[in-house]
């Protein structure tokens, strides 16, 4: 069966086609895409998308439906589902309009879906080839995005897991005003990130863990920054194993370097130059406490595959549970 998904995140909005398996459930990708449109830009200020915002992201979303045309996705086998940014928008039933009306004939209805499900979705797309891999469980899967911040831990399935309003469009646009940034912006923004982690060791805990899954631009940026790569290499970041102090000092560069600096790397995305301080920052915090709670011996890696995986896996089932869709 050949379905697509598309996730759109408060920073970018990706594209997969994949031939899924029905026996095994597994994916064969046919395409991956990419695209940093920034729909979440002002929403944590204004509670709205802005207009730009909008044309920028349903330009793109034609694009998507076009393709999916294309490579011969049928109708029923697209899910798009919108995350943390359309959450929190006053007017997201524009962007539910706009998308419907790029899908047409392809009857898709893009999902606002909850933090909730956001996570059970990462958990899902990421986890899938780890024991396989030889990473062994529980796991704590960490997906940084624009706006929020899932963390999930489990081994076969969720066993608990939260979604945190930090992330790194969010927290640049709250504190990330120098270049580079100061000793106090950096305070300021950990203060916000620290206050949502209690909150997940709370929830979730983050003791008795084997190995931490970070999935997500932030953390791959962070990861081709520890291997030292040339240019960005999805193959060699996907299950890379990065020691935890390394993954750490990687963060650090990233979060005290300027603009020009980041820019300058042969691995950075354009869209993600200014983000990515903020992103790294999180990643760091989260990994100081999962030192803390597991010791130096805890496995830290990164995945290629996350909540776009996970949707893609999902669809069908969707389709039998009825699941409600935004508009």
């Amino acid at each position: 069966m050949r379905v697509a998904a598309i996730d759109c995140g408060t920073n970018s909005i990706r594209l997969l086609v994949a031939d899924r398996d029905e026996e095994t459930g597994t994916l064969s990708d046919v395409l991956r895409r990419i695209e940093v449109v920034r729909l979440g830009e002002g929403v944590d200020r204004t509670g709205r998308l802005g207009e730009e915002a909008l044309r920028r992201t349903l330009a793109v979303a034609a694009e998507y439906a076009a393709q999916c045309r294309e490579l011969a996705v049928d109708p029923g086998a697209v899910r798009f589902v919108a995350t943390s940014a359309s959450r929190d928008a006053d007017n997201a039933a524009d962007f539910v309009a706009g998308v419907q009306e790029a899908f047409g004939d392809l009857a898709v209805t893009p999902e606002v879906i909850s933090g909730d499900e956001e996570a059970q979705l990462s958990f899902a797309g990421a986890t899938g080839g780890l024991l396989d891999a030889g990473f062994e469980g529980p796991y704590l899967v960490v997906d940084i995005g624009g706006g929020s911040t899932e963390i999930v831990r489990g081994t076969h399935e969720v066993v608990a897991g939260t979604s945190l309003d930090i992330g790194c469009v969010r927290l640049t646009e709250r504190h990330h005003r120098t270049d580079p940034p100061t000793q106090e912006v950096i305070d300021a923004a950990r203060f916000d990130i620290a206050e949502a982690l209690d909150r997940a060791e709370a929830e979730v805990g983050l003791g008795g863990i084997q190995t931490v899954v970070g999935l997500a631009g932030s953390v791959t940026t962070v990861t081709a920054q520890a291997l030292g790569l040339g240019s960005y290499d999805p193959t060699a970041i996907h299950l890379a194993r990065v020691p935890v102090a390394q993954m750490m000092e990687s963060c650090e560069r990233l979060i005290l370097s300027t603009r020009a600096e980041r820019a300058a790397q042969p691995y950075m995305h354009p869209g993600r130059v200014d983000v990515i301080g903020a992103g790294a920052l999180i990643w760091w915090e989260i990994l100081e406490r999962a030192l803390g709670a597991n010791g130096p011996d805890i496995v830290v890696t990164a995945s290629e595959h996350d909540i776009l995986d996970g949707i893609a896996m999902s669809i069908g089932a969707v389709a039998a549970e009825g699941v409600d869709q935004a508009g």
